[in-house]
Order: C-alpha cells, then structure tokens, then sequence
C-alpha cells in the first residue's frame, strides 16, 4: 500500500513539474472527432484525426492572430513616428 502511495505521489509530482502541453485545438478536435467517428463506428480513430486537425486549426488561427496584432502594433508605430522602419523588413 505504501508503494503505491509513494508511486502516485510521484506521478502527481512528475505531472505538476512538466510544462503545458497548450491542447486546447486538440481537445476540441477530438471530442468533434470521437463524435463524427462515432457516428461512422470508429470512434478512436475520429478521436485521433480530430486531435490532428484541431491541433493544426489552433495553430493556424494562433498565426493569423500574431500577424494582426503585428499589422495593428506597426500602424500604430508609423501613427506617432512617421520615420519609423520594421527590422524584420515587411
């Protein structure tokens, strides 16, 4: 019992020490995934393709919101100092 409770103790230890794993697309793939490959008699599999596109969704929507924030931060710049030049050149 006591092996057990070291061993869980560990694990709950190891998973507070670990970064975040930012699944948010993942998580929401999956459970649309899991419910269309329900649907179709292969849940896991759904599950899976869900987690892939939701994952690779999240991170596409993620650039398109840099990239504003980015267009925004430079009209901005250009507003208050006309001479203003971008050191990444676009």
């Amino acid at each position: 019992m006591r092996l057990v409770v070291i061993l869980t103790a560990g694990l709950l230890g190891f998973g507070a020490w670990s970064p975040s794993a930012d699944a948010i697309g993942c998580l929401s793939g999956g459970a649309a995934g899991a419910l269309a490959g329900h649907m179709a008699g292969h849940g896991v599999l759904g599950a899976i393709g869900g987690c892939i596109a939701g994952h690779a969704w999240h991170n596409r929507q993620m650039r398109e919101q840099d990239l504003r924030d980015r267009r925004a931060y430079e009209l901005r710049r250009r507003q208050y100092d006309p001479g203003y030049q971008n050191p990444w050149g676009s």
